[in-house]
Formats: C-alpha cells, structure tokens, sequence
C-alpha cells in the first residue's frame, strides 16, 4: 500500500497529465466540485486571530540557597563568594485575549504574570506594546493586564460567549503562541464540562478539550465557530510533557466575572456561605434516602454564618443556586 500522501501526489499528477477536469474532492461525505470553495475556519480566525496576544514577562525570583553554604567555612573551602545573589533575573512568554479594545483591557493567567516586573504585549501584526498588571486572582489563575496603546495602533477584542450553554461535542478552538510560535490555532471539540478535583487551582470548573494545548498556550483562546470566546487556555494533563489530546481552559462564564473585579478593584471580593459540601453519590443519596440523582451534601455548617441564619443543616441536599443545577 502507498503511503496516503504519495497516493494523493499520484493522483495529482494523472490528473494534470491526462488532459481531464480533475475529479471533485470528497469532504465530510459531499461532493464539492472545481472552483467552489471548501468548508473553512479561515473566516472566522480572520477575526479573532488579532484579538490573541503574546505575552512577555521580566522579573526576579528569588534564589534558593544550599544551607551548606551559609557555613564560612565552606564558602572558603568551595570558593563560593561571600556575597551570594538573592534573587535571578527570567523571561518568560505566554498568551493573552484582548476582551476591551478601548480600555485594552487583555486576559492572561495569573501564573505567567505573577512575578512580573516588566510586561510587553506583541500583537498580531508584530506591533509592541508596554502593558502594566492591573490584578490577579491566583485561586482561578485569571490576571487582568492593560495596554498601554499608541498612536496609529488599533487593537480588536473578542466578544464574549454564553460558556454555560457549552455542550460535550461542540467544536471550538484554541489560539495561543505555545512554544513561542504566535498566532497558532489548533481544532478540537469539548471532551467533558465541569471538570474539578484535579489540584490545578482553588476553583476547577474546567472545559476538557482535545485542541492542542502546549507550554505558551497559556492564556490564550477558546473560541467556538462564531468566533467568541468560551474559555481561556490554562493546564494540560502531560505525562511527557506535551500534549496527549487532555487540556484544560477556564470557562467565560467565571473569566467574566473574574476580570470585572479585578478591573474595578484590583482583587477579587468573595462572599461566604459557611458550608462545606461533598458530592452527592448514590450511596450517600440512599443513605439519605433521597431520590435526587445529583446535586451536594452539606456535611458542616459553620456557626453564625449565612448559611446557618438561613436555616441550612447537615444532611441537606442543595440541587441548585439561583435557578442553575448543581
């Protein structure tokens, strides 16, 4: 059996030799014939390609020192200088999305900007811009930078999705610079919903995708085939250390309100209910004997908190918050 490409280069080649129209090309199960043109995403990244940026990042971090070393005597005895360095200078590179071209408000994570002392965002175009951190929230990995726009410069925003209306199988993709390779974009669908439990950060409520997502992918776009942005790009599950098909992007829906905070107060401000939950599984739901199928146990109330002048108690199934399923 040929190899599938000299098979197509073959094929080509008897085509422009035999003097024939070549044949029409078979896609997705219909026939598209000479001139009309094939099913494409190029439109749509078209338009959401310049509202994905490149990130670089400059700072220090500190160094850790052996404590062999803060011994005289074997500074002397390894030449070591007595003055040693308490910090190291690193670079650094990632992605980001433009989510307000007028205020040029960019979405990263928190992780690639964390130590930053000096920010440049390169657009699209291979324009430079300064950019200055104006928060982050570690617990969702969400940072909010501004650029710090120049004349003649015009920068374009993503619009926002409705990620609750996500379904395991929509087709969405995800654009980054991983590697160093900006504007890359890779194809895939939604793999799973709600994913959590995985120790990435304090808050999981992940899109599992099967869009390549590698080391610079990192906060960068999921987008749907409208173009709007679903989630924003922040782990992979890499044995090797590249990808296997299992990434992770942070849902708009919690980007969202994340990024307005951090845009109005440069933190985010969390209540508390005073509850600590678990899942609900068919052994607790029995044990409770209860016929809900999904929903969380409360298992502690805290003293004098909201949730315990709310009458809620141990044993108490919460099916839903405000009209949404738990």
């Amino acid at each position: 059996m040929r190899p599938p490409i000299l098979s197509a280069v073959l094929v080509l080649a008897l085509a422009s030799c035999s003097g024939h129209a070549a044949p029409p090309v078979i896609v997705g199960g219909s026939s598209i014939a000479s001139g009309e043109q094939a099913p494409s995403l190029a439109p749509m990244l078209e338009n959401v390609l310049p509202a994905v940026v490149s990130i670089s990042v400059k700072g220090k971090v500190p160094v850790e020192q052996n404590p062999l070393l803060q011994d005289p005597f074997f500074r002397r005895f390894f030449g070591t200088p007595d003055q040693l360095p308490e910090e190291r200078a690193f670079e650094a590179i990632g992605s980001g999305v433009i989510v307000d071209a007028e205020k040029g408000i960019v979405v990263t994570n928190a992780h690639i900007v964390e130590q930053a002392d000096e920010l440049t965002v390169t657009l699209g175009g291979g324009q430079q811009l300064p950019a200055k951190k104006l928060g982050a929230d570690p617990e969702t990995d969400i940072a909010v930078i501004k650029v710090e726009k120049s004349p003649g410069v015009k920068l374009k925003a993503l619009p926002w999705a409705d990620s609750t209306g996500l379904r395991v199988g929509d087709f969405v993709v995800a654009v980054g610079n991983p590697f160093g390779l900006e504007q890359t974009a890779t194809s895939g669908i939604v793999s799973a919903l709600g994913r959590t439990g995985l120790g990435i950060e304090g808050y999981e409520d992940f899109i599992q995708t099967d869009a390549s997502i590698n080391p610079g992918n990192s906060g960068g776009a999921l987008v749907n085939l409208r173009g709007e942005l679903v989630g924003i790009n922040t782990a992979i599950l890499a044995p090797s250390g590249g990808n296997i098909g299992i990434g992770f992007a942070i849902p708009a829906s919690m980007v969202r309100g994340v990024t307005q905070q951090l845009v109005e107060h440069g933190e985010v401000r969390r209540g508390q209910l005073g509850v600590v939950v678990q899942d609900l599984t068919p052994a607790l739901a029995q044990a409770l004997g209860t016929d809900v199928k999904e929903g969380a146990v409360v298992t502690q109330v805290l003293a004098d908190s909201p949730a315990a002048q709310a009458g809620l108690k141990v044993g108490d199934v919460i099916i839903s918050v405000d009209g949404q399923k738990v």
